[in-house]
């Protein structure tokens, strides 16, 4: 049987908690002054060994609520630190991402906390992308907690660099994520390799239905935490809707850079080539900018979100890649420069602005081609955002009447009444396909 958490929990401060002295010295050295909804009722509950399913918005504090207790249990721990008489750690805690960035930030996280702990913990983030040899050799002494993404971790336990027979627990954090872009099988193979008996923590901003099937094989009486939008601090964030035609949004980009005076700027796009072809566009303007998608080397990556959070390039161009995991503070601005292929994806990419108290801006570009897409968007979000047009950006390509209502019918559910036009169909097939991906994903 599941339990269900939803009330608002009371608890003001984090020393009620049940954390100890060392913790709540990092807790504060960090800024966290109150404990969110989520870290309230999560941490209590990881405490006691129970399983946890924590579903809470982008910027709700899930890294904390389970990066508290477990270096608290890890602490308390009874497990040896050597294996038939050898120096070496076992892997007791096990945290899955899925993406390199993530990984990063989670084990920066672990670090900040254990800062003031009376024991070294050893935790190491491992992921693709570099050279397996250096983690290879940060491993040679085990390691107490790990944060990996699913394929390294695979790879490394191939070359016998670590065993999870000694796990107690495991993270899923970003969990519909894992089920995303072939981490299903990935995922599968490492739950195998695991002990029988252990600690289940999923956390995620969404459960759809695939993820909510894993969960049911993974948990045992789990702890089932959701925090609603209106019981958590929910991000000052406004959101506009900029109608133009498709070959002027670089330009547009340019001047809503240099007119409203945007500081640093986090533009989503489709493909690897669009993030290319936009930066390039931009530098030649003198804009300083960088793409920002998978086929990077790590190093190089890493290179362009440090030089972005210094402030030495004012804009980055990225997929989707970076729409999950990446906490850019005071993120002023993001731009949907193409519309990502589902509302969870809309949700993820403008929650990267308004963080942690701040207010930000999510703009997105339109043209008559995605008008039925982002219907499709704002419908499954339940808003209706108004279309804005800049002087000298005015779109020459609009819907007339007749299209119009063919976009709202593509995004409610069809068209009844006349024969589509080839341009409706193709209108209503993207939304199709907006909403089939969104479905995959609900």
């Amino acid at each position: 049987m599941t339990s269900a958490i939803n009330d608002s929990a009371t608890t003001p401060t984090f020393d009620a908690l049940g954390l100890s002295a060392a913790l709540q010295r990092a807790i504060a050295e960090n800024a966290y002054a109150t404990p969110t909804p989520i870290q309230l009722q999560a941490i209590p509950a990881i405490l006691a060994r129970r399983d946890v399913q924590g579903g809470a918005q982008t910027g709700a504090g899930k890294t904390a609520a389970y990066c508290l207790p477990l270096l608290q249990m890890l602490l308390q721990d009874d497990a040896p630190l050597a294996i038939s008489g050898s120096k070496r750690r076992p892997v007791r805690v096990l945290v899955l991402v899925p993406t390199r960035e993530l990984a990063a930030q989670v084990q920066d996280t672990v670090a900040r906390f254990a800062a003031h702990l009376p024991a070294a913990i050893k935790s190491i983030a491992i992921f693709g992308g570099v050279s397996i040899n250096p983690q290879m050799m940060a491993l040679r002494g085990g390691a107490d907690l790990i944060v990996a993404t699913p394929g390294r971790l695979l790879d490394l336990i191939d070359h016998n660099a670590l065993s999870l027979d000694q796990v107690r627990t495991l993270v899923l954090d970003e969990a519909d994520r894992m089920l995303d872009q072939g981490f299903a099988d990935e995922l599968a193979n490492v739950i195998e390799l695991l002990p029988a008996t252990r600690q289940n923590l999923c956390f995620s901003a969404t459960f759809p239905a695939a993820m909510q099937k894993l969960v049911a094989q993974l948990m045992r009486d789990p702890v089932v935490i959701d925090i609603p939008a209106s019981e958590t601090a929910t991000p000052d964030i406004t959101q506009r809707a900029i109608q133009v035609d498709t070959e002027r949004r670089t330009m547009l980009l340019r001047h809503l850079i240099a007119t409203e005076k945007w500081s640093r700027v986090l533009v989503f796009v489709a493909t690897k080539h669009a993030c290319e072809h936009v930066a390039t566009k931009l530098r030649r303007a003198d804009i300083s900018a960088e793409p920002f998608h998978g086929e990077l080397s790590q190093g190089k990556r890493t290179q362009v979100l440090a030089d972005f959070k210094a402030g030495r390039v004012k804009v980055v161009i990225a997929t989707d890649v970076a729409g999950r995991g990446i906490d850019i503070a005071q993120l002023p601005v993001v731009v949907n420069y193409d519309l990502p292929r589902s509302p969870v994806e809309y949700v993820h990419r403008i929650g990267r602005t308004g963080r942690a108290g701040e207010t930000g801006l999510a703009v997105t570009f339109v043209s008559a081609d995605t008008e039925a897409h982002l219907r499709v968007i704002e419908k499954r979000q339940g808003m209706r955002l108004g279309r804005e047009q800049v002087a000298g950006f005015e779109p020459e390509d609009v819907l007339t009447p007749q299209e119009d209502e063919a976009a709202t019918q593509a995004a409610t559910g069809g068209i009844k009444g006349r024969r589509p036009s080839k341009k409706d169909k193709l209108r209503a097939a993207a939304a199709a396909a907006a909403d089939s991906a969104d479905t995959d994903d609900a």
